[in-house]
């Protein structure tokens, strides 16, 4: 039997999701009958489901859409009550289409749950046809008499689980948490975009930032310490697998993938992201970038105690969950220092003897360090283990691979320096772009290599372009293939070609793959330059040709020599 016509959507969240903290099923409706019938039909409507104090409205008014969220939340309850289920959860929600609404409730029982979705949209279907009662009631019975269906499937963790969201950042914090957990001794079972990592073995590749990657983490045997990439799409599309987390990390939130799912701008993806310090037991920790609004309001919806990291030691968050009794992280005198009330700060390592943070240089990897070294000691990891960890982790193809990679080149007459990363929104973007302002050679060019997945805004888009001509000297276009998403090669050059024109740079060019635009920008460069490319869907084929073409991954040491060279000629 086909869907009713009014359900546009069925989706059954398997664990936390963005309305409640288990598991859900979330309907998008079509509400055009109810939106478009008479006041009279609307009026019967909200009598049949004991609707108190209705005012429809004219149809379709603004008041009639308030109206009709309403009344679709109180069918849901009286669906549910009449066929014997009691005190259930509901929430509605608008969307950008003023006809179309998304509702959520809890369930304990896969197939009734589900019947209860069509049947809630068979009774919309039935309005402007005018017998509401009769399909009110067939409804109740409908889901009276369903098979209960399976139970959620949501893990109850028995080791610490870490996990980890935010915009950026989010795979290098949770590679860096589990490196550390590593120097701890523990075996440690992780997973993100990348695979399953099991005691540091790819076991499965794949990108498992979902609901399925913690489930496969912790269904293993030998694991003793799970750290969990947590994603957007993996909270939207499917929830949380877990019940819970011991705890939390959220790195900060921008604007990227929005206009998917029903996220349209940063305060709604900041909600999303903030499902995971939600589900923080309580007597865990949330950690939370300090210097970004929106993820420091999340202090507010956590059962967890707070601890903050921040670049700024006179950060009025770290002053504020100081005085909350939480704790900081934070740089003091080009130290990572921890921060406790009612004590002097604790020097964990000189930023210097990080290497992810190039010296210093790079503020954003200064930012996930001070995220994991906050997290590992929240998860209970010695001091002394923690800068351990920190000081060995570091940005290379083994560690952390495809994230601000550094080699060096060689070209006629001297070498070039060329990093991958894969940048893929306007503040990665930028943040790859300062990394590489700080390791050229004094008087050398920055030539970039940009790319983009085609879910991507129009605005987006154009943004990348836009930053990219802006901030670089020599810039070219080398195509995802496998990620284009709908979109043409065509369609994304010009949107990237119209970024860049509005900052005066045109004639862009553009490759089918990413290497090809490595090749061609290496082959352009002249000592001292530095090469980037926002590296994604050829990650190894990269890696292969800079070691055809006599390349070579840079040590902690030859990136600082880098870094210091640069800073002098600058000076």
């Amino acid at each position: 039997m086909s869907d009713p016509q009014s359900l546009v959507e069925l989706r059954v969240l398997e664990g936390p999701n963005l309305y409640f903290p288990r598991a859900a099923i979330k309907l998008t409706l079509d509400i055009s009958g109810l939106a478009a019938a008479s006041e009279e039909s609307a009026g019967r409507f909200a009598s049949r489901i004991n609707l108190k104090n209705a005012r429809p409205g004219a149809p379709d008014s603004g008041f009639r859409q308030r109206f009709a969220l309403r009344a679709v939340g109180r069918l849901v309850r009286a669906i549910a009550t009449e066929a014997g289920t009691s005190r259930l959860g509901v929430r509605v929600r608008p969307t950008q289409d003023p006809h179309q609404i998304v509702v959520a409730y809890p369930w304990s029982h896969r197939e009734r749950a589900q019947v209860m979705g069509r049947s809630v949209a068979e009774v919309l279907d039935a309005l402007p046809r005018g017998d509401v009662e009769t399909t009110v009631t067939a409804a109740t019975d409908a889901v009276r008499s369903a098979p209960a269906g399976a139970k959620p499937h949501t893990i109850k963790p028995t080791v610490p689980v870490v996990a980890v969201t935010g915009t950026n950042g989010k795979t290098t914090t949770s590679r860096m948490i589990a490196h550390i957990a590593q120097a701890d001794g523990r075996l440690v079972g992780w997973s993100n975009t990348d695979g399953i990592y099991i005691d540091g073995e790819l076991v499965e590749a794949g990108d498992y930032s979902g609901p399925s990657g913690a489930g496969r983490v912790l269904a293993h045997p030998e694991v003793e310490f799970a750290v969990t990439e947590t994603a957007r799409g993996g909270i939207l599309l499917k929830g949380i697998g877990l019940t819970r987390n011991d705890v939390s990390v959220v790195t900060n939130v921008s604007a990227d993938h929005l206009g998917l799912h029903g996220i349209d701008t940063l305060d709604q993806l900041a909600e999303v992201k903030g499902v995971v310090p939600k589900i923080t037991r309580k007597g865990g920790w949330a950690v939370l970038n300090g210097d970004d609004p929106r993820v420091l309001a999340m202090r507010a919806t956590t059962p967890a105690q707070v601890w903050v990291f921040s670049r700024d030691p006179a950060s009025p968050a770290i002053r504020e969950v100081l005085d909350a009794g939480g704790r900081a992280t934070t740089v003091i005198d080009g130290w990572v220092a921890v921060l406790k009330p009612g004590a002097d700060p604790d020097p964990l390592i000189a930023l210097r003897e990080v290497p992810m943070t190039l010296a210093g240089l790079s503020r954003f990897n200064v930012e996930n360090s001070l995220a994991a070294a906050s997290a590992a000691l929240a998860a209970g990891i010695g001091r002394d283990v923690v800068a351990e960890g920190l000081a060995s982790f570091r940005p290379d193809a083994e560690h952390n691979p495809g994230r601000m990679n550094f080699f060096t080149l060689p070209v006629a007459g001297g070498e070039v320096s060329a990093v991958l990363d894969l940048a893929h929104n306007e503040a990665g973007l930028e943040a790859l772009l300062e990394v590489m302002d700080g390791v050229r050679a004094p008087g050398s060019r920055i030539l970039l290599g940009i790319g983009v997945v085609g879910d991507r805004t129009d605005d987006l888009i154009e943004m990348i372009g836009e930053i990219a001509a802006r901030d670089a000297d020599v810039i070219a276009i080398g195509h995802k293939e496998r990620y284009l998403r709908g979109r043409t090669t065509e369609e994304l050059d010009a949107l990237m070609r119209a970024g860049a024109e509005r900052v005066g740079v045109s004639g862009v060019p553009a490759y089918p793959t990413e290497v090809d635009c490595l090749s061609a920008l290496v082959g352009q460069a002249l000592t001292g330059d530095v090469v980037g490319l926002m590296c994604h869907a050829q990650r190894q084929e990269a890696y292969d040709w800079i070691a055809e073409h006599q390349g070579s991954p840079d040590s902690p040491e030859t990136l600082a020599a880098k870094v210091q060279a640069s800073a002098g000629g600058a000076a």
